[in-house]
This record gives C-alpha cells, sequence and structure tokens, in this order.
C-alpha cells in the first residue's frame, strides 16, 4: 500500500477514497510543521448577488468517513449569511512547502448542537470570551469601541475587565457558555481534488466526485467516488 506522506505522484490506479489520502496530507503537514496553522484553508460562498468571497478558516474535524471536515464560526457572519443562502461552498488547502493542495466542493449544514458545545469548551478562554464580544461582519466605529464593547459583555458573563482588558488574562474565569450565535459547519463535499507539484510544470492532479443526497438531520448518503486524472 503506498503511503500517501511519501509519494511523490498519485498511483496510476487511483485511490478509490480520496479523503484518506487528503486526511493523510494533513496530518503530515501537522506533524512536519509545515506553516503556522496547516489547517487553514480558503472558504469560498457566493453572496446573494453572486459575489464570490472568499477567508481563511481553520478546520478542526477531517472524518474520512462518511467524509466531511468542520469549521466553527459565528452564525451571524457573513459567510454564513451566504451560506443560508446558498448552502454551497470551496475549500482549498495548500501546504507550500509540500507542494500538496487538496480543493473540496460541496454542501454546508450547521454541525449538531451537541458537537459545537464539545468543542467550544476546549477554547482558549479568551477564545471563549471573543466568541460572545465580538459582532463578527458587523461594522464598528473604531477598535476602542470594540474594545469597550468586549469588555461590558466580559463583565455580563462575570468576568472582570479594565477599560484596556488586560485584566482579563489573571481575573477569576468563570465557565463560558457557547453562545447561541457560535457553532461548527459541516462541509460534506460532492468533489474533491489532489494536486501534487511536479518538475517542469508537469504537476500530478485528480478529481473525484460522489453524490449527495441530504437525509432529515445533519447528515448526508454518499455514493461512491469516482476519479479522473486531469492535466496540471
Amino acid at each position: 500500500m503506498i503511503d500517501p506522506c511519501s509519494a511523490t505522484k498519485l498511483p496510476t490506479e487511483l485511490p478509490a477514497d480520496p479523503m484518506h489520502w487528503a486526511k493523510a496530507w494533513l496530518d503530515g503537514a501537522f506533524e512536519k510543521k509545515v506553516q503556522r496553522n496547516p489547517h487553514a484553508m480558503i472558504a469560498v460562498t457566493v453572496d446573494p448577488e453572486g459575489q464570490p468571497t472568499g477567508r481563511a478558516v481553520l478546520c478542526k474535524e477531517f472524518v474520512p468517513d462518511p467524509g466531511y471536515v468542520v469549521f466553527y464560526t459565528n452564525y451571524e457572519s457573513d459567510k454564513v449569511s451566504h451560506l443560508d443562502n446558498n448552502s454551497r461552498i470551496a475549500l482549498v488547502f495548500h501546504w507550500d512547502a509540500l507542494g500538496r493542495q487538496v480543493r473540496l466542493e460541496g454542501e454546508t449544514v450547521r454541525s449538531p448542537v451537541a458537537e459545537s458545545d464539545a468543542y467550544f469548551a476546549t477554547r482558549d478562554w479568551a477564545s471563549q470570551l471573543g466568541a460572545w464580544g465580538s459582532d463578527q461582519s458587523a461594522t464598528i466605529t473604531s477598535r476602542a469601541a470594540l474594545i469597550a464593547q468586549v469588555g461590558r459583555r466580559a463583565m455580563k458573563l462575570g468576568v472582570g475587565a479594565a477599560k484596556n482588558l488586560r485584566s482579563i488574562a489573571i481575573a477569576d474565569r468563570p465557565i463560558i457558555p457557547r453562545p447561541p450565535h457560535w457553532g461548527g459547519i459541516r462541509v460534506w463535499p460532492r468533489r474533491i481534488e489532489l494536486w501534487m507539484e511536479g518538475a517542469d510544470r508537469i504537476h500530478d492532479r485528480a478529481r473525484w466526485e460522489r453524490s449527495l443526497v441530504r437525509n432529515d438531520d445533519d447528515t448526508f448518503t454518499v455514493g461512491e467516488w469516482t476519479g479522473a486524472r486531469l492535466q496540471p
């Protein structure tokens, strides 16, 4: 069996399930510490006017079977507003130091409440507070106004905060619950592409597709992957 992390090109017979190769590449990027956030991915959504918009998010879970990835965000942000209108999304991982890239395109659903609660409980305490303190994507008059807003909301949560917020780090730390407007987004890909850099621009590239049928909950019934090699 070929090790995806040590392979210098895709095998002649393409892998039956590319999600396992992608997960191995992600794990390898972490192990080699190729960049500060190896799990960073560009997420592209489309607004109601048809304008694509991209931003970096962090992949917090990569589940090869049945095949989905998870990132977390404010549900009142622009990206989720876009997804509520059009649930399709595109994601891109790129590890320049490794000469590898993964592209995913598919459908989104909100993560189960229990999953979002469990992850929120593991977050850095300041990050938990930040989920309450910032209205992501909303305008604000100044940085000073943002700091004041975070301070006010911190105090409502029982956190003592000076005007400059510096006391938060050493103050008593009550348990902070997950905000109802914050949680996970599961991305179920219907298409995935693996790319490996090659000499003289003879890159190795292949794309797989599968069917997705939405179930009544936050899952999909998925078909088998079918793959085809692409010209670079």
